[in-house]
């Protein structure tokens, strides 16, 4: 069997690299076999100086040490692949390269945030709908081996709430919370699930804590760090107990457990996280957003 071609559109992330590299190079920590990034489209925005200042550097890395073509549009890439990875590190420019590869047909996965709007959001999915594309998106830091490993332990009963932290960096281009809040409140719902009707934000210079109450009476919550303690974690609540969540205590890297899933689904053609529970995260953190300017409580969902 060929190996499966990967076409990766925004080379502005970490992300372009650690993936390629998983896929290309044979003799990687945690290579994953059977799948190629074959062509790319640099992108970068130019407002956007955690993504134009990297550009450069990507590009040479992935067609210099990985033999990847780099190509002059997006269409390029789409039309030369056999499913897509994009990875620009801007969620504002989602939706407009979205639309531009969806007439493909391939799948894709949509590396975080998926928007940074939840009306931007329910139009990619409704897009991807429309053509029949398998479509995921997530922060790797939903499969970090730590925490699948807790959630598969069940012997504390059934989970009551949830709190998760990581560090809460501001950038001017992504509103709010979305920057950071998006790897702390995909924990969440790896852990809790949809169902939030509410959220409240409270924010002082240095910390967030956006509080979420779900329709079934459990109660999550992010704390996201901009002093002191710059990692991230959580704790679940079970029914007898709490366990606290380390997701270092694996040698092996999140953004691999999260190339897996995406191999899978570009395979298989099934997403593993159903897209209802992509836009409640994103309405999450927009709620959050809109909460902490308000200084109120914001309704998700009625009931």
């Amino acid at each position: 069997m060929t190996d499966l071609r990967i076409g990766m559109i925004g080379l502005d992330t970490s992300h372009a690299a650690a993936f390629t590299k998983l896929l290309n190079d044979g003799e990687a920590p945690y290579h994953l076999p059977g799948a190629r990034v074959t062509a790319a489209y640099p992108g970068g925005s130019p407002d956007f100086e955690l993504s134009i200042s990297r550009v450069a550097g990507y590009t040479a890395q992935l067609r210099d040490q990985f033999g990847v073509s780099i190509l002059d549009s997006i269409e390029a890439v789409a039309e030369n692949s056999d499913a897509i990875l994009l990875e620009s590190v801007d969620g504002r420019v989602h939706l407009e390269q979205f639309r531009r590869i969806a007439p493909y047909g391939k799948p894709v996965f949509i590396d975080k945030p998926f928007a940074v709007r939840s009306a931007e959001a329910k139009e990619i999915a409704d897009l991807a709908e429309r053509y029949n594309i398998p479509l995921m998106s997530s922060s790797a830091l939903r499969y970090a081996e730590g925490l699948t490993e807790a959630l598969s332990q069940n012997g504390k009963g059934a989970v009551i709430g949830a709190d998760t932290y990581g560090p809460m960096a501001w950038v001017p281009t992504q509103p709010g919370y979305f920057w950071y809040g998006i790897h702390s409140a995909e924990m969440l719902y790896a852990i809790l699930g949809t169902g939030c009707r509410e959220v409240m934000a409270y924010s002082t210079e240095e910390h967030d804590v956006i509080v979420g109450s779900w329709k079934d009476g459990r109660i999550g919550t992010v704390r996201g760090n901009r002093k002191g303690n710059p990692a991230f974690g959580a704790s679940i609540h079970r029914e007898k107990g709490t366990t606290a969540v380390d997701v270092y205590s694996n040698p092996k890297p999140y953004y691999a457990s999260l190339l897996e899933r995406v191999l899978e689904m570009f395979r298989s053609g099934r997403p593993p996280i159903p897209m209802g529970e992509t836009l409640e995260v994103i309405r999450f953190l927009e709620a959050a957003n809109e909460s902490r300017e308000s200084g109120k409580p914001v309704v998700l969902q009625a009931n």
